[in-house]
């Protein structure tokens, strides 16, 4: 027998780590069992197995820009810190050129994607979009464009006046190369209801990542958790991403994002704590088995816990990111980019090999050289677990 099973001979879960031991998977009324259990540890063990298994001891990273066309929006989400009306004295909208402009200067220093996504803005022609991708793309062939949430193409669907699938074509011919994952917050509609009257639903969501998917698209996908939704919608929303994997095959990770609290019309007494995000991690990765990779968001996470989570599942760190705003527009604290340096040596500290991908979390380097110590990140795991149990 050894350490691993011992350490859950006399556990609650150890039905459900012995599912996890052999790869056999888990259903809704498991995962929910795994969300009320406070044994952050077996959680943790169990993902670890989990992550092991599908990637082995690698974690990557992307060096990536994010850039915002614009904050005008004809929404008014109740969770987003983001949006502005046209009145508002700080909304923003960049030209193309402003675009290519701030894309030139993120390749000076390395970026393999550009990550796009903005506001539903009320005037702006389907033709602003089409020019932007192909200004970007004659800028460098080899720049991955990652652009536009799902609300996002219904609403270029609406302005071009044709189908969903046209509009998907003519955005890849115009150079897009993959979807992002933003917008899906909570699939159940009346938690939608509450966070996004008026956004697409959760079916909408799916079907525009389906029909992506079926062209040969790839995609990330979301959940935006610790808000208003049960433990109970959170397993309806991974359920829900795990049926659509099953049939398309087209997501390439799986991002769980922290609510942020601020500067929205949704008051949260407590929000996300370290206990919770690091559960979210670990259940994701158990539950989504046909996921190969689970991202650690630093950026809303903090770069300290999402280290961390490389050890509850996570297997990414997300990006260099370079300007982030509509976390930070909602009161996240975490610095506006990462250095390549610091996302690498996060992952050796976590006692794993980096390795920087691309969009698809295909391998462009692999730093093979040894790791550092266990030893040495044990210690800043319990101090960072200490901190957060605190208020979990």
């Amino acid at each position: 027998m050894n350490t691993m099973n011992f350490a859950f001979q006399n556990n609650s879960l150890r039905d459900l780590h012995e599912k996890v031991a052999v790869g056999e998977r888990i259903s809704e009324a498991d995962a929910l069992r795994l969300f009320e259990s406070k044994d952050l540890n077996a959680l943790g063990a169990m993902a670890d197995l989990a992550r092991r298994r599908k990637v082995g001891n690698r974690a990557s990273y992307i060096i990536n820009c994010y850039i915002n066309y614009s904050n005008y929006c004809i929404l008014s989400c109740q969770f987003c810190s983001f949006a502005r009306k046209k009145r508002d004295a700080d909304g923003f909208q960049h030209s193309v050129a402003e675009i290519v402009e701030k894309a030139r200067q993120a390749l000076a220093i390395g970026i393999t994607e550009l990550h796009i996504v903005g506001g539903l803005h009320p005037s702006l022609p389907f033709s602003y979009y089409t020019d932007m991708l192909r200004a970007l793309r004659n800028l460098d062939a080899r720049l991955q464009l990652k652009c536009f949430t799902a609300i996002e193409i219904l609403h270029l669907a609406w302005l071009a006046k044709k189908p969903v699938t046209e509009t998907l074509a003519e955005l890849k011919a115009a150079g897009l190369d993959s979807l992002t994952g933003g917008g899906a917050e909570i699939f159940r509609k009346e938690v939608r209801a509450t966070i996004a009257r008026g956004k697409e639903s959760g079916e909408e969501y799916l079907d525009v990542h389906r029909l992506w998917h079926q062209m040969g698209g790839r995609s990330t996908c979301t959940m935006l958790f610790g808000h208003v939704e049960t433990l109970a919608d959170r397993v309806d929303h991974l359920r829900q991403l795990r049926e659509l994997q099953d049939e398309t095959h087209g997501f390439t990770g799986f991002v769980p994002l922290p609510y942020q609290p601020e500067n929205n019309g949704i008051p949260v007494e407590t929000p996300p704590t370290g206990f919770d995000t690091l559960r979210t991690l670990a259940i994701s990765r158990i539950y989504l088995d046909n996921f190969e990779h689970i991202t650690a968001y630093w950026v809303g996470m903090g770069l300290k816990l999402a280290q961390i989570g490389l050890s509850y599942g996570a297997d990414d760190l997300h990006g260099t990111i370079v300007e982030e705003n509509i976390f930070h527009m909602a009161g996240a604290t975490s610095p506006q980019k990462q250095t390549e340096a610091a996302l690498v040596k996060a992952i050796r500290e976590a006692g794993q090999i980096p390795v920087q991908r691309n969009t698809f979390y295909e391998p462009i380097r692999v730093w093979n050289d040894q790791p550092a110590g266990a030893a040495e990140f044990a210690g800043a795991k319990a101090e960072v677990l200490a901190e957060n149990h605190a208020t979990a």
